[in-house]
């Protein structure tokens, strides 16, 4: 049975939005696809890109526990979001992504 330390709480921007409990590893993973597809893709990405790129990243062996890639890979990047690690770009449409830049 897995601890409640081996989960991670992702909040979201989204006022009323209630955080979720993910496993750990499958945050570990996420997250670090999400950087490298970043940096890969010069600096900037469109969200809807996103999932593909990140599911591109991940080892077949991972794929096949891992669930939803694109379920996951939407929570991890708002937690992201909320911790200013990455952040959208002001004004794009479609939403576009990047590492978070200092005010």
């Amino acid at each position: 049975m897995m601890s409640p330390q081996d989960k991670v709480l992702c909040q979201t921007p989204t006022p009323g939005k209630r955080p979720t409990r993910i496993e750990r590893w499958k945050y570990d993973l996420i997250h670090s696809a999400i950087l490298a597809v970043i940096h890969q893709n010069r600096q900037e990405i469109a969200f809807r890109d996103l999932p593909a790129l990140v599911e591109q990243h991940l080892d077949p062996g991972d794929l096949e526990n891992l669930g939803s890639i694109s379920w996951y890979t939407t929570t991890v990047k708002l937690d992201m979001e909320v911790k200013r690690e990455i952040e959208r770009v002001p004004g794009s449409k479609p939403q576009k992504l990047r590492i978070a830049v200092d005010d």
